[in-house]
């Protein structure tokens, strides 16, 4: 595809960079608005949010680093590793470590505030893998079908290891066609005024199902592999999201039951 979106010889834009700042700008600014319509300060969120996606990118390289260490030394060290992508999960992670510091600074409530987020989670998502589309990184496997894209050109090759010439399935573009969708879903039931912890729990539910699955079709190893290489480190954290999200669920209706009762 186009990793770089603008090259001026002596300075490169990366088209992910460009995708990826959009999502996050775009998501902050959604999540501010989205707090002040529960009566949540939309100046502390959109601080928070900011927090949580510097904690966030932080998370996704070391969990890069942790899953294939040798990316490290491929990429002139630090400061290519700053040019590379990372891993969705180990960014999550490190967002919520985030997330439960300031909440408590901020003395702001969990779930709410969680449901406030998840939409732009996700909105952000999707603008990211149209980055890892545009960068050829999260490429997919081999693939026979119409579904197949070729990757041709050698920069993506060089940075992220892309099979150039070859038909490959885009999980790229499948996962950021779910993200969308997802945040559609999320800022729908966000609006319905639910119980608070109703919009995160179907999101973990949501990704957790759809990552796990997408992953069968992925072909590159930067993910990282668990139990022998039966799954893949993204499918070892989706089989703790989904039931956590079921938990909440269960909590929530619990709670709701007993306050009627």
């Amino acid at each position: 595809m186009h990793p770089v979106l603008i090259d001026l010889g002596f300075y490169q834009i990366p088209t992910y960079g460009v995708l990826l700042y959009t999502g996050i700008v775009l998501g902050i600014w959604l999540a501010s608005r989205r707090a002040k319509l529960v009566g949540l300060p939309g100046d502390k969120v959109m601080d928070l949010g900011a927090w949580v996606v510097l904690w966030g990118l932080a998370g996704s390289k070391l969990l890069l680093v942790i899953t294939d260490p040798s990316y490290l030394a491929s990429f002139a060290g630090f400061w290519g590793l700053l040019r590379a992508g990372g891993v969705f999960y180990g960014g999550l992670i490190g967002a919520l470590a985030a997330a439960f510091v300031l909440l408590r600074r901020y003395r702001l409530p969990f779930f709410a505030v969680a449901d406030v987020l998840a939409p732009s989670v996700a909105l952000g998502h999707f603008f990211g893998r149209l980055g890892c589309f545009s960068a050829g990184c999260c490429y997919g496997r081999a693939c026979g079908s119409w579904l197949g894209v070729v990757f041709t050109d050698p920069r993506a090759a060089a940075v992220s290891g892309t099979p150039l010439g070859v038909p490959i399935y885009p999980t790229q573009l499948i996962e950021a066609a779910f993200n969308l969708a997802n945040y559609v879903f999320l800022a729908w039931l966000f609006r319905r005024r639910v119980r608070p912890g109703t919009v995160i729990a179907a999101y973990l539910i949501g990704y957790g199902i759809a990552r796990f699955l997408i992953e069968f079709l992925r072909g590159d190893a930067d993910r990282g592999f668990v139990l022998g290489g039966a799954l893949s480190t993204s499918q070892a954290i989706a089989g703790v999201m989904v039931p956590l999200g079921v938990a909440i669920l269960v909590w929530v209706h619990r709670r709701t039951r007993d306050a009627a009762a």
